[in-house]
């Protein structure tokens, strides 16, 4: 099979491998779309995310969706021709964190494209079919890879515990700010303000179904919220831009008693906000790593029309250009909002 390597930053050449072979609980899929994620930018750019560093050759891509081809002889749920979206992490099912349902939390989990392990950025793979979700008839495999950013769209909306009566803003208008909003929305929140600092993603945003968006670049976002809210403040604040400006705007656009979910990860790892007006504030401040028990109800989502994915998309590129795909990923970022390599299918 053909893969695509990351042989230094910056650089992506091809090469064969083997075509896996399933074992008794897992499935082969072919794979037909990869989303790429900020994750997959920030290694291809510079190498590395906080603690985990790339040592090429690497294969990036955990956003995956694509088609059963065969089957171990212990899966009884899918067969050879169903869709699938791969959750991309696989955890021990032992340590405290999976016996409590938080598997998310695994130390020892292997996560497709975290280094050192390789991604899906292949034509197949070998997974646990405990982790393959049947899409239904009216979900295509590009829809599919993208549920795993919807996914984390909705960890942080339950974080937030989203309800219908609560109006919330999202800082951050990529794939997860858009994926987030979508996911609150699903949950019921009344109406959800996207904030951003450039204008062509909020356009996507209001396309998607934002009530308002918010260019803070060029109008002060804090007295835009006032407005919007009736200077009451949003009960409910997702910051998925990992700026620390957002975040400190995040605790000034918060109602007391409000909460604030930090999704997004900033260069350094660290984040500078008015703690003195959180505490004054009394907010509660949430985290999301990842996602866990969610792509069921991600999937529901899409097929009842509650999250439109392909909405998402703006650029598709073809197997064959993922070193330009990626080289856009990276000088394009205020007109891409979510790319789509096209593996097969």
């Amino acid at each position: 099979m053909k893969v695509a390597v990351m042989t230094a930053i910056g650089k992506i050449e091809y090469t064969e491998r083997e075509i896996p072979q399933a074992r008794d609980d897992e499935v082969l899929v072919k794979l037909e779309h990869v989303g790429i994620c900020g994750s997959d930018v920030h290694y291809y750019e510079t190498g590395r995310i906080g603690d985990y560093v790339v040592k090429p050759p690497f294969v990036l891509g955990h956003e995956a969706g694509g088609v059963v081809v065969e089957v171990g002889k212990n899966v009884k749920h899918l067969k050879s021709g169903d869709k699938v979206a791969l959750e991309p992490g696989k955890t021990c099912g032992q340590c405290e964190f999976c016996r409590e349902g938080k598997y998310n939390l695994c130390p020892d989990v292997i996560f497709f494209a975290t280094p050192p392990v390789d991604g899906c950025f292949l034509e197949y793979v070998a997974h646990p079919a405990s982790l393959c979700f049947k899409l239904p008839d009216n979900l295509n495999t590009m829809e599919g890879a993208l549920i795993e950013p919807l996914a984390v769209g909705f960890h942080a909306a339950m974080q937030g515990r989203a309800k219908a009566g609560l109006t919330a803003a999202v800082f951050g208008s990529g794939c997860i700010g858009l994926c987030s909003m979508m996911a609150l929305q699903a949950c019921g929140i009344s109406r959800t303000y996207q904030i951003d600092v450039v204008g062509k993603r909020l356009e996507k945003a209001r396309e998607l179904g934002a009530d308002a968006g918010v260019e803070s670049s060029v109008a002060n976002g804090i007295d835009a919220i006032s407005d919007l809210t009736g200077g009451r403040g949003c009960d409910l604040v997702v910051e998925t831009s990992g700026s620390d400006a957002a975040a400190a705007d995040a605790v000034r656009i918060l109602r007391k008693g409000g909460t604030l979910v930090m999704v997004g990860y900033g260069k350094t790892g660290m984040v500078n906000f008015p703690m003195s007006l959180a505490m004054d504030k009394e907010i509660s401040i949430e985290t999301v790593f990842r996602y866990r028990h969610i792509f069921p109800m991600a999937i529901d989502a899409v097929a009842g029309g509650k999250a439109s994915l392909k909405g998402i998309v703006t650029n598709v590129f073809d197997f064959d250009d993922i070193q330009s795909a990626m080289d856009k990923s990276v000088s394009e970022k205020a007109s891409i909002v979510k790319s789509v390599v096209k593996i097969g299918g």
